[in-house]
């Protein structure tokens, strides 16, 4: 039951989803559109919603999903404090 807690493999794959989800809505070398950023927001957190309601999260696993998710966007080229700030926003939400 332990070692239950610890299984992170779930929110790590959602963080990576919701982060491919995100660069492939907007790439780095697509203009910048305020309003389709926007979408894009509000169409992840809706995601994030509903894993919410899928899945228990314990801090363990809010975090690794946080972690995934700022990774594989900084993996994909974008800027870092854009990254964390991204992450910050889908942490609160979390």
């Amino acid at each position: 039951m332990l070692l239950s807690w610890f299984d992170a493999s779930e929110a790590k794959e959602f963080g990576i989803s919701l982060a491919k989800f995100y660069i492939e809505r907007l790439p780095l070398d697509a203009p910048n559109k305020p309003v389709k950023a926007q979408e894009t927001l509000t169409k992840m957190l809706q995601q994030v919603a509903r894993f919410k309601l899928n899945h228990q999260l314990n801090v363990y696993r809010k975090a690794q999903l946080g972690n995934a998710f700022k990774w594989t966007l900084k993996d994909a080229g974008y800027d870092s404090h854009f990254a964390d700030a991204l992450t910050k926003e889908l942490m609160i939400d979390l």
